[in-house]
């Protein structure tokens, strides 16, 4: 701003200073503001069945856990091996990842094997997927 602007300016606000007003000016105002409370959302039934709780007994959560965790170790060593992709280290890298991926598989299968046919199905639909997604980036390894 320029030295006339900086004038013009202060001798505004000295002559109309800031001042609290309990009207509002704008006739937009004019109507006072209501809210509206709405009652809190009903949690639906289909919450409570046992597909969506993950917990089975003490043994098959904690054989789930630890194949969750070999399966992060088994997708970090597919990605290790696919940046090594045409370097010496590939070989190397790509069977430390195709025995940690037998290890899951292995795991999962002995775990669906112990478990009753209800338990079973719970247990396919909560890391059949995963499962079947490690298989299919094993297989882009391997090409």
């Amino acid at each position: 701003m320029n030295q006339r602007s900086h004038i013009t300016l202060y001798k505004f606000i000295t002559r109309y200073p800031f001042r609290s007003s309990s009207k509002p000016i704008s006739p937009n105002f004019s109507k006072p503001i209501t809210t509206k409370s709405f009652p809190p959302p009903k949690t639906p039934s289909f919450y409570n069945n046992t597909i969506f709780k993950r917990s089975y007994n003490a043994e098959t959560d904690k054989i789930v856990d630890e194949i969750n965790t070999k399966f992060a170790e088994a997708r970090e060593e597919i990605e290790m091996a696919m940046e090594s992709k045409e370097t010496v280290y590939f070989n190397e890298e790509a069977e430390c990842a195709r025995a940690v991926v037998k290890d899951v598989l292995d795991m999962y299968d002995g775990l669906l094997s112990n478990l009753s046919e209800k338990d079973r199905g719970g247990i396919q639909r909560s890391m059949g997927l995963k499962i079947e997604q490690l298989k299919a980036e094993l297989e882009q390894l391997n090409e």
